[in-house]
């Protein structure tokens, strides 16, 4: 027998009423008292390496359709009816100084109406302005790179916010790859105070130790309340064959679930009030679409460490 034809590019995914799919989340109104809001910033002009990041936002959006927003329990859960969860649409140019002002402005307001606020990037030089719009006193990075070369590009978000005050020993960088950073930016790292945690201690210590000293050290109290904590997930962490789509990840990163793992941990801990997705070009994924999905799920994974933290 001949198999059928492929769908063609254009086909609808199956609606079905029982099988409820994420994203599609309303648009944010002039009201409060939201769970989380995602806000689209397509940044991608200071890239050190050719990007169509600016395309990745409504990438995740629609890939989001994809899955469901159902965690299985038992009992199961779903995000969409014990979180209020809204759309905040795109910042239109975020690069640039005018650009990142507005993002500032942009996640100010947000965080001031949503527990949580999630940035789907674009290039990981919106990290500076997400997190100083957040008002993080805590950083951390899921990263195979330090992200603390001079000048103003995606390499360079974690040395400009220690530039601006974000102070040293509160910054956990996580998932460093040898072969990723030249020795000059690791010593520059030693000599701040960051705390670097290698893809190989990720492994050898597993994620929930790793996790909860990164947490501990980014959230170290200052006062009553603590501090807000901003993650940075930047996806070429990973295993070039689970994020092809990223320009800069390699051949031995972390595994889509270590990532998800971690995602989920950090989001589990109340003083995450920040969180951005980054590094992933939707021009140049796989055609099955896995570094795009990938990001969605760290969507989905941010809200379901919160959901699951009630």
């Amino acid at each position: 027998m001949t198999p059928p034809d492929p769908p063609p590019a254009t086909h609808q995914l199956w609606v079905d009423p029982l099988w409820p799919r994420a994203g599609g989340w309303p648009r944010i109104g002039e009201d409060g008292g939201w769970d989380a809001v995602v806000l689209g910033l397509p940044a991608f002009r200071t890239s050190l390496s050719p990007t169509g990041a600016h395309a990745t936002p409504g990438a995740i959006r629609a890939a989001l359709r994809r899955f469901s927003p159902t965690l299985l329990g038992p009992p199961p859960i779903v995000l969409d009816q014990v979180l209020r969860i809204a759309d905040a649409g795109d910042v239109d140019e975020p690069d640039g100084p005018a650009g990142e002002a507005s993002v500032r402005a942009a996640v100010g307001a947000l965080r001031e109406r949503a527990d949580l606020v999630v940035a789907l990037g674009g290039d990981n030089s919106i990290t500076y302005a997400v997190a100083q719009g957040a008002e993080a006193s805590g950083l951390i990075t899921l990263d195979a790179h330090l992200d603390l070369r001079d000048g103003v590009s995606n390499g360079s978000p974690v040395r400009r916010l220690v530039e601006d005050g974000l102070a040293p020993h509160r910054i956990v960088q996580v998932g460093i790859a040898d072969f990723a950073n030249s020795a000059a930016y690791a010593r520059r790292a030693l000599d701040l105070g960051i705390t670097v945690i290698t893809l190989d201690d990720v492994r050898r210590r597993g994620i929930p130790d790793v996790m909860a000293e990164a947490l501990a050290i980014a959230g170290a109290e200052t006062g009553a309340d603590g501090g807000a904590i901003h993650l940075d997930i930047d996806v070429d962490v990973c295993d070039r064959s689970v994020a092809p789509g990223c320009p800069a990840s390699v051949p031995g990163g972390l595994q889509a679930w270590e990532l998800r793992a971690l995602v989920r941990a950090a989001a589990s801990d109340s003083r995450v009030h920040s969180a951005d997705i980054v590094e992933v070009d939707a021009t140049a994924d796989a055609p099955d679409g896995r570094t795009v999905r990938l990001a969605a799920l760290c969507v989905l994974e941010l809200l379901a460490g919160k959901a699951v933290a009630r």
